[in-house]
């Protein structure tokens, strides 16, 4: 209970009667617990300062208040006031545990620095501090949302820092604290972070385009209320009940699309966006069609996050419409609830489990998930560097929202590859990935997925992660488990499986008398040798996937031929479709089954299929260049190729056409007109991407395609 013995200066008093002001909402045992608190960490703080010379308790006071605005509940926001107590103080955990509880001890030690123990480098013990909070921030959330607030105090408090120590800690607040905030749909506090970083990092830019800012708010107030006014207008015509507010974008955005987009301020048009608050999940698609039907809407700037909410259960209406003198207006359409969402974030629901809404429900399937890989990739991993930059990289990365075969959404780091997905889906499910299926067509393993894409994962038992999928996986769970998997893989096993994917490579291209020749064995031993390394470091390479197993069939053949006396032709290579990573189809000549190929030998990508008449064909050398025959296609699979229709301008054409290539089965990917524009002598070309089986097919689309009125000319790209 609280100490009647305990006297505050006057600047403590303040800082403590607005915390205490700021929990009137909670009941009155819990208010005298929180006192007593504060009683407790203004004796443990006793005499220390901050760099502002202002009492040290200040510190934590401020803390705890801003959780309180949060509305959050007794004991974290006793453990806010306790935050630095272990760290700064001779406090134990037990002393602590014993005065208040375990709960409130667990939090603090979580957001306690690793002091005590010796680090080689500042780096290494940032990472190991860094791996403590966000370990026990899985455990208990309520670590992170304390952490947060207590950076949000340290940044609006940072000018009594030296300048070089200021830099550092913005830099770390914008790509790593601020991007928590956002993970866990804590907005106004990501949105300070951010703008406070920008202040420290780039002064004069930040002092600049405030200035710019406050005159072009002078300069468009009456623009912005006569588009308030239509917008309002509208929606009354239409019968909608709904609030129209305004917001400036925060500066840290405004500079970031700037940068990004080398743009002047006089070149940002979007510098103010409307939010439209309705009543329900249906008044928000009747406003955006009000809205579309009041302006033109940007065809590229549409995106439903309602339907599909973000992973921090943000959900609204994002539209762009083209305004008055051609000035871009955006437009966010969602509910109250909604509203409440995106203005306090989901932290608070999250923590109490109270999900009132499926945005919820969601929201915390998500975070469930995300705190779950992180539990992943410490089991995975055990340098502290290393997990930490593998979880910063997943914070700053955009998201993609990928559908499994069954239509569960799955949100993946943007630039995310199939196997990233493989690894989002289950570890297992990675290391067994040997090919993947996007929207139905086979693609490389390092395809870039992209938001909408159903994906499908073929996988072999006992397989092993490729060490190649390295360089372009993106997610860190991805990156960890495979990094996991080949460290602790045996050597022994690498060898043996290396020596059982070569045997069957061999056996596959070359001839018997080749492979039982003892000496050509002696002469390939030798050329080893004179290489500096050894049959098995050969076979442990294959088995670790640094080597494919069709190069060393390539230089047996080129030694028989040179020592031997013997001219080895490799027999040819046989392509189903479904091979792993190593195997790719260029969009150079977009090979398909029935196409005489040529398989070619290249580093860093395995082997690239491509067609007999392909120009990089010619570019290839000979030696790497190898024959390939089609084999065991299976009926599901589809591949793209491109054709290029030549016509006769006329009404109707483009869908009749897509009849046709519909009718005969086939997928249309994307359509172009590259010479729509010049339109000469009415005559238009349509390069068609569809995806398709195999050869035969693609004639039967072209032979009825040449069918059509007006079509002058149809080929193959």
């Amino acid at each position: 209970m609280p100490n009647a013995m305990v006297s505050y200066d006057a600047v403590s008093q303040t800082a403590k009667n607005k915390l205490l002001q700021a929990v009137l909402y909670l009941n009155e045992n819990e208010r005298q617990l929180v006192e007593h608190a504060c009683d407790y960490a203004f004796i443990k703080h006793d005499g220390q300062t901050r760099k502002s010379g202002e009492p040290y308790i200040t510190h934590p006071i401020a803390v705890a208040t801003e959780v309180a605005s949060w509305k959050l509940d007794a004991k974290t926001i006793v453990s806010a006031l306790l935050h630095d107590v272990l760290e700064d103080t001779g406090t134990t955990k037990a002393e602590l545990a014993s005065e208040f509880d375990e709960t409130v001890a667990a939090i603090v030690d979580g957001l306690s620095k690793l002091e005590k123990i010796h680090y080689d480098s500042y780096v290494t013990h940032q990472a190991e501090s860094f791996r403590k909070m966000v370990l026990a921030m899985v455990k208990d959330l309520r670590v992170l949302v304390i952490k947060l607030s207590d950076r949000l105090h340290n940044m609006r408090t940072l000018g009594s820092m030296r300048p070089e120590k200021c830099r550092r800690i913005a830099q770390e607040t914008l790509e790593t604290y601020a991007q928590l905030a956002n993970r866990i749909g804590m907005n106004p506090v990501y949105r300070e972070l951010q703008d406070l970083s920008f202040l420290y990092l780039y002064p004069k830019r930040y002092r600049i385009l405030e200035k710019a800012i406050q005159q072009w708010r002078i300069g468009s107030r009456e623009k912005i209320t006569e588009i308030l006014s239509a917008l309002t207008t509208q929606l009354v015509a239409f019968n909608i009940e709904a609030k129209v507010l305004g917001r400036e974008k925060h500066l840290y955005s405004i500079f970031n699309k700037m940068r990004n987009n080398q743009l002047r301020f006089s070149e940002v048009m979007d510098l103010y966006s409307f939010r439209i608050v309705v009543n329900s999940v249906p008044d928000c698609y009747r406003t955006l069609g009000a809205l579309h039907s009041l302006y033109k809407p940007h065809p590229k700037r549409f995106k439903d996050f309602i339907a599909i909410p973000k992973s921090n259960g943000y959900q609204s209406l994002h539209t762009t419409l083209i305004g008055p003198l051609g000035l871009p207006i955006e437009i966010q359409i969602r509910t109250p609830q909604m509203n409440e969402i995106a203005e306090l974030g989901m932290a608070r629901q999250w923590i109490y489990q109270n999900h009132t809404n499926d945005s919820a429900n969601t929201a915390h399937i998500r975070t469930h998930q995300w705190l779950q890989n992180i539990m992943d990739i410490q089991s995975d991993n055990n340098d502290a560097i290393e997990f930490s930059q593998n979880i910063k990289d997943d914070l700053c990365s955009n998201e993609v929202y990928i559908f499994t075969p069954q239509g569960k959404i799955l949100v993946l780091p943007q630039d995310a590859t199939p196997v990233d997905f493989a690894y989002a889906v289950h570890t297992d499910v990675g290391h067994n990935c040997v090919g993947a299926k996007v929207n139905n067509t086979l693609v490389p393993l390092r395809h870039k997925l992209e938001t909408g894409d159903t994906v499908e994962i073929m996988t072999r038992k006992n397989g092993t992660p490729n060490p190649t999928w390295l360089s372009f996986v993106v997610s860190a769970r991805a990156r960890s488990a495979i990094r996991s998997r080949l460290k602790n893989m045996d050597r022994q096993d690498a060898i043996a499986l290396g020596e059982k994917l070569l045997q069957k490579v061999l056996q596959d291209l070359l001839p018997e008398e080749v492979i039982t020749s003892e000496k050509l064995s002696e002469k390939y031993l030798t050329d080893l040798q004179q290489n500096q390394t050894s049959f098995e470091e050969v076979l442990y390479n294959i088995g670790m996937g640094h080597t494919l197993p069709i190069s060393i069939a390539v230089r047996l053949a080129e030694l028989a031929g040179k020592h031997l006396g013997e001219n080895v032709r490799l027999s040819p290579i046989k392509i189903s479709g479904n091979e792993a990573g190593n195997i790719h189809f260029p969009t150079c000549c977009h090979p398909i089954p029935g196409d005489s190929i040529k398989a070619v030998l290249t580093p860093n990508q395995g082997l690239v299929i491509h067609n007999d008449g392909c120009p990089h064909l010619i570019k290839s050398p000979p030696e790497k260049t190898l024959d390939a025959n089609w084999d065991n296609i299976q009926s599901d699979l589809l591949f793209r190729t491109r054709i290029l229709v030549t016509l006769r301008d006329g009404q109707g054409l483009l869908a009749t056409m897509a009849s046709v290539i519909s009718a005969n089965q086939a997928n249309i990917a994307s359509v172009d007109t590259p010479n729509r524009k010049e339109d000469k002598d009415g005559f238009i070309d349509f390069i068609f991407e569809i995806q398709i089986k195999d050869s035969n097919q693609l004639e039967h689309i072209i032979h009825d395609l040449q069918s059509i009125p007006h079509v002058c000319k149809v080929s193959r790209m």
